[in-house]
């Protein structure tokens, strides 16, 4: 970044001061302070949702907050790890995680970089930009962040939440907020026809970061046909692979991303709030259509000579002394050097290891609803069922109490909420539904000495007027 830049970007950041004081933002810490030591709300995760529900949060007066995230500053989230499109595949005039803030927009944030014409110029925003921006924003919020820390487990303790973490160290927070991203509902879906021992010096999924450089020079064969699955093969190519095959069930790519045209408030807002029946079957509509991959990415594909084989699924996927042999549905066999799997994530809340302890006790859209025959998807009702802030609900009377202290704000909200906890055309909304619910529970929880502190308070409104009243 040159002198100038540098400049701009430090006149924009004295000039978002200014928007936040003029506000009255950060609104001044309202919650009585614990004497327990005990935060009141403990955000797991800092990727782009992390930073939406932290800085939501201290916004709005909850202070007492703290985030912990895995990784390394600038490898929070998918954008340089794993996530292997050239940019972000949503328009860049979304607003992102801003908190109704025009100065705390991406634009803003280019424009003060960059400058306004190369704002006009860019066409969709390149990875590294976009994991700029969400560093920036967590820095200029100064977010109590955490690197390096991983949460092992969640335990119920007397109306607490204690988060044991690796380094051995107990937090105990009020409510936890899970924002850990489009694997943090189960993890990684990995078909049974492949072979779990080709992993992982023959196989890897593209949701795992992959060293594409030791795939110089080879055949690599990938399996699906969505978005990561074909920026893998590109990826692969232009690190100097031989090839890359993709395989594809389908006999044609999907051809409408129905997403799209439901990326507007009333779906965003008001998803929510519509029935069961009415969120499961739509939930049904976009599984069985599915969405096509960027037309950008088929063009990346196209030009760097991956070859996509339709009507071709794979049967077997499994080890052939150092190779991997893939047996298709018509009998064919082929033979690769790597395999990259591209098929998605799981949703199934017993393998959240964090989670083992109330597991059982999570209320998941099975229990609640009975879709019809020919509606019935396992996988959807394999998600867990959740309130209106995001909160995990109960499934049997022997749950803990303390199961609804837990915010799932990852992939696993998508069936109650639709995309905005996966989303960035609906972070700013998911942070904003989960402040809300957090602000209600935390003033009802803490009502008794909120009143006090209101009976408490004593500052003469009269005083120097002739109609003061001194005290006797």
């Amino acid at each position: 970044m040159n002198t100038s830049t540098r400049i701009g970007l430090a006149a924009h950041e004295a000039a978002i001061r200014r928007d936040l004081d003029m506000l009255g933002l950060p609104a001044k810490s309202w919650l009585p302070p614990r004497h327990d030591g005990a935060l009141d709300v403990l955000v797991v995760g800092a990727g782009m949702n992390g930073i939406a529900a932290a800085g939501a949060l201290k916004l709005r007066g909850i202070r007492n907050i703290a985030m912990l995230d895995d990784s390394q500053p600038g490898q929070e989230g998918p954008w340089m790890t794993y996530a292997k499109m050239e940019m972000l595949r949503s328009p860049k005039t979304l607003p992102g995680p801003c908190f109704g803030i025009p100065s705390l927009t991406y634009r803003a944030y280019h424009e003060a970089r960059f400058g306004a014409a190369d704002w006009q110029a860019l066409y969709k925003i390149p990875n590294q930009l976009w994991q700029d921006y969400l560093g920036w924003l967590q820095a200029m919020l100064a977010l109590p962040l955490r690197h390096g820390t991983v949460l092992r487990r969640l335990l119920p303790e007397a109306g607490l939440l204690r988060a044991e973490l690796a380094s051995g160290e107990t937090i105990l927070a009020r409510r936890v907020v899970l924002a850990t991203g489009r694997g943090g509902a189960g993890g990684l879906y990995w078909p049974g026809f492949i072979d779990p021992d080709l992993r992982p010096d023959l196989a890897e999924h593209t949701n795992i970061a992959i060293d594409f450089e030791k795939l110089r020079g080879k055949r690599v064969a990938v399996i699906g046909a969505g978005p990561s699955a074909l920026d893998n093969a590109a990826a692969a190519m232009e690190h100097g692979a031989a090839s890359a095959d993709v395989f594809v069930r389908r006999k044609a790519l999907p051809q409408i991303n129905k997403g799209r045209g439901a990326s507007h408030p009333g779906f965003l807002r008001g998803w929510g709030e519509l029935d069961d029946a009415d969120r499961y079957a739509f939930l049904v509509y976009g599984q069985d259509l599915q969405a096509p991959p960027p037309h950008e990415t088929v063009f990346r594909v196209m030009r760097l000579g991956v070859q996509i084989h339709l009507g071709q699924a794979v049967e077997r996927a499994s080890r052939d002394g150092d190779q991997v042999l893939l047996r298709l549905a018509s009998g064919a066999e082929q033979r690769f050097d790597f395999l990259i799997i591209g098929t998605g994530f799981l949703v199934d809340l017993d393998r959240v290891p964090e989670l083992a302890a109330f597991a059982p006790h999570i209320a998941r859209w099975g229990d609640r609803y009975s879709p019809p025959a020919d509606l019935v998807r396992q996988d959807l009702l394999a998600f867990p069922y959740l309130g209106p802030g995001f909160e995990l609900q109960p499934r049997n009377a022997g749950a803990p109490a303390e199961i609804s202290q837990i915010h799932l704000m990852n992939y696993g909200a998508h069936a109650s909420f639709g995309g905005i906890a996966s989303d960035i055309p609906g972070v700013a909304v998911a942070a904003e539904r989960l402040t809300n619910a957090i602000t209600r529970h935390a003033f009802r929880e803490n009502f008794p000495a909120l009143r006090q502190a209101v009976e408490e308070f004593d500052e003469p409104e009269l005083e120097g007027t002739p109609f003061f009243v001194p005290r006797g």
